[in-house]
């Protein structure tokens, strides 16, 4: 299934390896009928091999050859695409240019659509554009959207505000994914909040104090995850007890 037009999947193909179990990857991936990565593709291409890929053809892939590859069915063609579209971010010396690759990302996220992809670039790419040109109103606009892929998005761009010790619209963007249905969700929001606590405890203890009771059992385990084992100890409890 890899496409030999395509610079990346002409290279990829070199890596393929047949004794790693696609069906491991799409089980892993939940590509199944009903599963949230239904559909995808995989051809058996390791992530360090992938950023092999990306660390060779980044420099001389185009955006628009890269938008046509973000565009593919098989995962580990996007997945090496967004490897490339954060190193040309990260190089790229002017703001216009830097503005071109993240509204390519944005426009295009329909590609980005499992958990690996979104934390793979959704720090490095919309994050930093976000938080730079002060854009919140995309970053509300994807929190607030009905694709879940869009609101994990907007949870793992604010690694990035939360990096700069930012943390009032990280705290924003997990209060309106607070009751959210899906687990991957309830994880990133967890995990953002949990990054939030290693920088300032106090503000992701106000934030629990007021909330711990109504979220999901999974983000809760995930924000306190490194605390003290007598107060994670107990916001287990107290959540357990509102329950």
């Amino acid at each position: 299934m890899a496409n030999l037009s395509s610079k990346i999947g002409a290279e990829l193909i070199k890596f393929i390896n047949t004794k790693k179990s696609i069906a491991e990857l799409e089980r892993f991936f939940q590509v199944f009928p009903g599963g949230y990565g239904e559909g995808d593709h995989f051809i058996g291409v390791s992530v360090p091999n992938q950023r092999k890929v990306a660390n060779l053809l980044f420099a001389q892939m185009k955006l628009d050859e890269l938008e046509q590859e973000l565009n593919s069915p098989i995962h580990e063609h996007r997945l090496t695409t967004l490897f490339i579209l954060v190193k040309k971010f990260e190089k790229a010396k002017f703001l216009e240019a830097k503005a071109e690759i993240a509204q390519l990302y944005l426009n295009n996220l329909r590609g980005v659509n499992n958990w690996d992809l979104v934390d793979s670039s959704a720090p490095y790419v919309s994050g930093p554009y976000l938080y730079s040109t002060g854009n919140n109103d995309t970053l509300f606009s994807l929190a607030q959207s009905q694709n879940i892929w869009e609101q994990r998005v907007a949870m793992l761009s604010c690694f990035y505000y939360i990096r700069q010790l930012e943390f009032e619209h990280p705290i924003k963007i997990a209060t309106l994914l607070l009751t959210h249905k899906h687990d991957l969700i309830h994880k990133a929001v967890g995990w953002m909040l949990r990054e939030i606590g290693n920088r300032d405890l106090a503000a992701e203890l106000a934030f629990l104090e007021v909330n711990s009771d109504t979220m999901p059992r999974t983000m809760l385990r995930y924000a306190i995850e490194k605390f003290p084992e007598d107060l994670r100890l107990e916001f287990l409890k107290r959540g357990a007890k509102r329950r």
